[in-house]
């Protein structure tokens, strides 16, 4: 505000840095800005400058000389309308010290001019009423280079008004990050620890994945990377969803929950609220060595830094995150040493309401969110489509330094270690024959947690199970046998009862216990659960239409066998849930090969592969 606020913001430079000519016109134009506007009328801008010089030589101020030289001068073209950059930033601070007659940011004008620039092209793309959020961070200082708190100030249709950085919305699957990072530092597990990405209850709540399809036995890594819903709810079940939140709120992300609740499992999954600016300064920890920060405005801002995960789990969870490569873009498609590394994260709220992409470098941490800010639904604009192209632009669009692309270094608290599947633990300390897959991981503290144990105590466990054969037969034998034996000594690793569906038929043979030997009392461990049969469909059936008929291939399909809860998977993805031997009807339309599965709650599964002709 003053004089040189003027001066920007009507000649586009500061008051120290006019000319006389300049000066005597800045002295009208605040007093009728449109019509002494110098694009439009020249005429009568030149005439009332002119008569300011002339004032100036009666008050002796300026001699007649100077004054016959300004009036050479030409009235400026540029056009007075006044610069609207990070309005809402503006409105902000101004709320904040409403008697400051100069308030100094910590914004980049360039950048902040460039990437507003690019905003407003890309959101000329997308449905009416569509809004954004973009801040960019400087990691090293947590001031920000660069804000957005909407795609256009002034429209008034997609409320441009509303500052959508500090505003509260679901954050989607935007917290999953900081999840990993806890269960990496309460030993839970390693970066390949065996996670289960299927169909399963966790009390009342039910989770499924974005794209509805599961994926059986995958990695921690993977699970994360994919942002695969079933097992971050299993992290979070076994973490407690208070906890986490309180270690959240400690480090500076302030949950809003609707009055009168409690923080859920489904606070994972973007149950609750959050602020772009306060997810920004979290997601900053992890090129901070696990240390959050308060994103700061201005200089005088205080730093306030708090501790969110440890250096090693801020380093895997990183790494993870880096490692997923930009849709779109295969491998080789950019050269590294040009570009740094970006560890990124999507996310997308219930009901299509809110498009998040988050992402870090070593130099800065950037945050977008899409949406409408009354709520209302944006269908099939999602965070990997929507809101994570412009984080890429955004990236692409920043200062570099030589420095910038260097790998961070592996903390001393961080080992790469060769792990096996299913138990989890090293492959140096694990049978041969125990070990079905092997993958390397980054173990935090040298720790390499076994793969967790079922849930429900009716599934067979997984883990290393050891027992007695006879050694001729191979049968298995128990303590209480009516018959003289040579017994031998045996193990075997077996897998979570959950993911046997997408095992291979050497895994699933590997893992089953031998038949226990006729003579011996049963010894009470369990072989899986009980036989399934699909009814309705059987294996290598082919599915035609009738002649006559466009209709689709109907089927009335039902699990016999098993009185638990069966969920049913089409070609791995979620299509039905039954009881008992309910029964559901299903229309085959797609052509080709295709894989039904029936997954009883108790552990017990069996699944048929057809084809549908056209």
């Amino acid at each position: 505000e003053g004089v040189d606020a003027a001066s920007w913001a009507y000649l586009g430079k500061p008051a120290k840095a006019l000319s006389q000519a300049e000066a005597a016109l800045l002295a009208v134009l605040p007093q009728s800005p449109s019509r002494l506007r110098p694009d439009r009328h020249p005429e009568a801008a030149q005439r009332a400058r002119d008569k300011v010089l002339d004032r100036m030589v009666e008050l002796g101020v300026w001699s007649r000389a100077q004054v016959d030289d300004a009036r050479i001068e030409p009235v400026v073209t540029r056009s007075l309308k006044p610069p609207l950059h990070a309005a809402l930033l503006a409105q902000r601070l101004h709320s904040a010290q409403p008697r400051a007659a100069r308030i100094v940011t910590t914004l980049d004008v360039e950048l902040q001019r460039t990437l507003e620039e690019r905003v407003g092209t890309y959101f000329s793309q997308l449905p009416e009423r569509t809004s954004a959020a973009l801040l960019v961070v400087d990691n090293a200082t947590m001031e920000a280079r660069a804000y957005v708190g909407s795609a256009s100030f002034g429209d008034r249709k997609g409320l441009g008004h509303v500052d959508m950085v500090q505003a509260w919305r679901s954050p989607g699957s935007t917290l999953k990050p900081f999840l990993y990072g806890m269960a990496l530092d309460d030993g839970l597990i390693h970066s390949e620890s065996l996670l289960v990405d299927a169909p399963q209850s966790f009390g009342n709540y039910r989770p499924g994945n974005f794209d509805a399809a599961f994926n059986g036995p995958v990695s921690a890594a993977t699970a994360l990377r994919l942002s695969l819903n079933v097992p971050a709810v299993d992290l979070l079940d076994r973490i407690g969803p208070a906890r986490f939140a309180a270690r959240l709120s400690n480090a500076g992300i302030a949950l809003h929950f609707p009055r009168g609740s409690t923080p859920s499992l489904a606070l994972i999954l973007g149950g609750t609220g959050a602020q772009l600016q306060e997810l920004v300064g979290a997601f900053a920890s992890l090129n901070r060595g696990g240390i959050a920060g308060r994103v700061r405005y201005t200089p005088d801002d205080a730093r306030i830094d708090r501790r969110l995960m440890s250096p090693g789990a801020a380093w895997i969870v990183r790494e993870i995150l880096q490692s997923n490569p930009r849709p779109g873009y295969g491998s080789g498609t950019f050269d590294t040493a040009a570009r740094p590394g970006v560890a990124w994260k999507t996310g997308t709220s219930y009901g299509y309401r809110d498009a998040w992409a988050i992402g870090g470098t070593r130099r800065y941490t950037v945050g977008v969110w899409v949406g409408r800010p009354d709520g209302t639904p944006l269908p099939g604009q999602y965070g990997a489509v929507t809101a994570l192209p412009l984080m890429f632009e955004v990236i692409d669009a920043l200062p570099r330094n030589a420095g910038d692309s260097a790998p961070l270094p592996m903390p001393a608290t961080v080992q790469a270690r060769e792990i096996c599947w299913p138990l989890g633990g090293a492959l140096e300390q694990t049978p041969p024959a125990l070990c079905a897959r092997r993958a390397e991981a980054y173990a935090l503290d040298g720790a390499l947690p076994p793969t967790f144990a079922e849930r429900d105590a009716r599934l067979w466990q997984s883990g290393r199970l050891q027992f007695e054969v006879d050694a001729r037969s191979g049968q298995r034998l128990s303590q209480e046998c009516t018959q003289p034996h040579v017994r031998t000594s045996r193990a075997l690793a077996r897998w979570p009862a959950l993911v046997s569906p997408w095992l291979s038929a050497a895994e699933r043979t590997a893992a089953q216990l031998p038949p226990l030997a006729p003579d011996c009392l049963p010894d009470g461990r369990m072989t899986g659960g009980g036989v399934l049969r699909i009814d309705g469909l059987s294996d290598r059936a082919t599915l035609a239409r009738a002649n006559d008929t466009a209709r689709p291939v109907r089927l009335q399909l039902r699990a016999l066998g098993s009185e638990a809860r069966i969920d049913w998977l089409l070609d791995g993805r979620w299509i039905a849930q039954t009881d008992g031997r309910q029964g559901f009807q299903r229309d085959f339309a797609e052509v080709g090969e295709h894989t039904l599965t029936a997954m009883a709650s108790d552990g017990a599964w069996t699944q048929v592969r057809f084809r549908v002709l056209r």
